[in-house]
């Protein structure tokens, strides 16, 4: 079968090579691609059907694809490439790091005396859920997560880490100052949105575990979610990806919590992120899946 690579960018031909069949896979023209021209790590190797058309995945067959005596297929370098695991690990470790400095070690943050000034009970609590958010999220990317692409781009490293350390210190700076106020509605506000916070916690981790269990191990099979015995899964029904809907709820607890603006800007702006990606993931199902539950939304249940 022959097959012919264009660079994505220019449109010009790059090379065509007729040594595999239409039940190779996209892997396998990686692995041909590598070894008559390119330098380049496979990791770092993308091909599409068109131009701008989505990143094919390795074990797509040429005959899946549509192709029958000849197969016609865009390059794109994707540039330098980082482990999902090192992204993930890297830009969850600083916000616990951080946050536990403003909280412990006041005096290097405000003045002397902002140590000896009693810390009100919200603010402990504060420190608790921030940090186990996080703790969380470090021992579910080393025990629970399992990745279905190994790399992404190197400067998601950087970009993500600005992202959760800097709203960290932000959130952490005001939350801790000396001169913080407690939550309104006192205690009414702080164990309701408690409760909802780890409430959401609970649901986004039973919603990875969901995740996990789809996938078997050292595996890229995808397929479609459904609610299960858990009643955390249940919210499969209604949104295609409820671990950020949980994720959201958790923040926007916290923020109810604190009664802190900069945890309120938190959460919206994970709240945009998390529904660009959703929406990303539900229109990409609903190509893959003929049969993916048509009255599912993205992220807000009904609405989004």
């Amino acid at each position: 079968m022959e097959v012919d690579i264009i660079n994505a960018k220019t449109g010009k031909s790059i090379i065509s090579f007729s040594s595999l069949k239409q039940s190779s896979t996209i892997h396998d023209v990686k692995l041909e691609y590598k070894k008559l021209n390119s330098k380049l790590s496979l990791a770092r190797h993308s091909f599409r059907k068109e131009p701008r058309g989505r990143i094919l995945r390795d074990e797509e067959t040429l005959l899946s694809l549509g192709f029958d005596k000849k197969a016609v297929l865009y390059f794109k370098d994707l540039g330098p490439q980082v482990g999902w695991t090192t992204v993930f690990l890297t830009e969850y470790a600083g916000p616990p790091i951080i946050y536990a400095i403003f909280y412990m070690r006041p005096a290097f943050i405000y003045d002397v005396d902002a140590a000896n000034d009693p810390k009100d009970f919200v603010v402990n609590l504060a420190a608790g859920c921030y940090i186990f958010h996080f703790v969380k999220r470090l021992l579910e990317t080393l025990f629970v997560h399992r990745f279905s692409h190994a790399t992404m781009p190197i400067r998601n490293i950087f970009k993500n880490s600005f992202y959760y350390w800097g709203f960290a210190a932000f959130v952490a700076y005001y939350v801790n100052h000396p001169l913080y106020t407690p939550p309104m509605f006192g205690d009414v506000q702080i164990y309701g949105a408690l409760t909802g916070f780890i409430l959401a916690e609970l649901g986004n981790f039973s919603i990875h575990l969901a995740f996990r269990n789809l996938r078997p191990k050292n595996s890229k099979v995808r397929m479609i979610p459904y609610p299960g015995t858990n009643p955390f899964t249940w919210l499969f029904s209604l949104v295609a990806c409820p671990n950020y809907t949980y994720e959201y709820i958790a923040w926007q607890s916290f923020a109810i919590m604190t009664q802190c603006l900069p945890a309120q800007l938190f959460a919206l702006a994970g709240l945009y992120q998390m529904a660009v990606w959703a929406r990303a993931k539900l229109s990409n199902s609903r190509k893959e899946f003929k049969n993916y539950p048509k009255k599912r939304k993205a992220i807000i249940p009904f609405i989004f």
